[in-house]
Formats: C-alpha cells, sequence, structure tokens
C-alpha cells in the first residue's frame, strides 16, 4: 500500500479528503492538495464554496427528484414538455445524458438506484412508491399506490379499464440483471393502469450503463424503444 510522510498534518488531512472521491487515489490526492497550494486564496475559497452550497442548498425536485435549485426543476416546470410521458432512470447522471440526446421531451422519474439484493438495496429503497403514485395521478387515480399495489397482484380495478391511452412510462435502466430486475419489479406495479410500458431499444449492449453511452446510440435507443416484455 502506498504510504507518505507528510510535511504537514493539515496537507495529509486534505488529502485524506480528496482521497474520498471516487476514482482518486493517494497520490492523485496528494497532487491535487498540491495544486490547491499554488493557487490564489480566493479561487480555492470559492472552489470550497461551491462544494459548500453544493451539499447544503441543492434540492431534489419534489416531483422527479432531479437534482434542483428550486422544489420543481426545471424540465418538471417546462409546459412544453410531454407530460404524458415519464422516463424512468436510476440516477441523475442519466437524465443529463438523456437530454444532450435532444432526442426527448417528456418527463423523467429518477429512483435514486436499482434493486441490488447483494448491495442491500430493495423497492423501498428506491422512488418506486413516488413513481407509482405519479403513474397513478397520470391515470385520474386518487389513491394511486394502494391500487397499483392491488392491480401488481393480479386483481382487476377501474384503473386498468381507465388508462390514459396516450401515456407512457419508459422504463430507461441498465441492460444487466439488476437493471432488467428493476425494470420488471416496476412493470408489475403499474401494469394494470392499462399504461403503454415501453423500454430502449437494444442499441445499447447488454450490461451497458446509460452514463457511457454515446449521445447518437442512446438517441436512437430512445426513439426505437420498444413496448416492455417481462
Amino acid at each position: 500500500m502506498y504510504k507518505e510522510n507528510y510535511p504537514s498534518k493539515l496537507l495529509e488531512e486534505a488529502v485524506d479528503a480528496i482521497n474520498m472521491l471516487p476514482g482518486v487515489g493517494r497520490r492523485s490526492a496528494l497532487r491535487l492538495a498540491l495544486h490547491l497550494l499554488r493557487q490564489p486564496q480566493e479561487n480555492v475559497h470559492h472552489f470550497t464554496a461551491a462544494i459548500n452550497s453544493l451539499r447544503d442548498e441543492v434540492k431534489y425536485c419534489r416531483v422527479c427528484r432531479m437534482i434542483s435549485d428550486d422544489e420543481i426543476c426545471s424540465i418538471c416546470s417546462d409546459n412544453s414538455r410531454d407530460r404524458n410521458t415519464i422516463c424512468v432512470v436510476e440516477s441523475v447522471r442519466d437524465v443529463m445524458s438523456i437530454e444532450n440526446t435532444g432526442q426527448y421531451h417528456g418527463l423523467y422519474h429518477v429512483l435514486g438506484g436499482i434493486i441490488s439484493p447483494i448491495n442491500g438495496i430493495g423497492p423501498s429503497d428506491l422512488t418506486i412508491r413516488e413513481l407509482v403514485a405519479r403513474v397513478a395521478e397520470l391515470c385520474g387515480k386518487e389513491d394511486g399506490y394502494g391500487n397499483a399495489a392491488d392491480l401488481a397482484d393480479g386483481e382487476t380495478g377501474d384503473g386498468a379499464m381507465n388508462g390514459n391511452a396516450g401515456a407512457e412510462v419508459i422504463l430507461a435502466l441498465s441492460g444487466d440483471v439488476e437493471g432488467e430486475t428493476t425494470s420488471f419489479y416496476i412493470y408489475r406495479q403499474i401494469s394494470g393502469f392499462g399504461i403503454k410500458v415501453s423500454s430502449l431499444a437494444r442499441g445499447l449492449g447488454f450490461g451497458d450503463d446509460l452514463e457511457y453511452a454515446d449521445e447518437l446510440t442512446l438517441g436512437r435507443s430512445i426513439v426505437n424503444r420498444q413496448a416492455f416484455r417481462p
């Protein structure tokens, strides 16, 4: 293991802090810390103030859970967006990737992760309940999650017959086993509403993350999306 003798406790603490960032080893953390020391004070203060503001002041949209400066994000508050389409993604980064394609003009729903039993992440750890409530509202139902739970168990109800024919949920999750498991779980929760459920066309390889897909491939996957088949 890499071990360095530091001439300053303050430097060591700075290296420890930077080393907490993903993908940054201690050698890289030391280089960054020394780089900051060579910068004008005002630059470093601006850097640290921006990080503090990010952590302390950033909000999560109360509709879709996207990062926002306000209670409602700019996408959800944009009346020009297609409000009958909800694209379900794992993370904020996925929203940014899809937006960069310029091929999608609906709304989003950020799950905050995917179902992963090996990592101790279950449905209750994600924003699936909130998604089901949004779908219920889209279909004109008041007690969305309760009805969705009944319908998911195979029962019939008004939601299945009164679904919004123009509404669609796009399951834009990664194509690995955990992503497919999450998509199937969500499909089970919302299929009874009579809403269209689709998934990305597999221009994306099995196991690919949206974050690393090029914009052209991702854009085509959205445009050529297909009905979800569990």
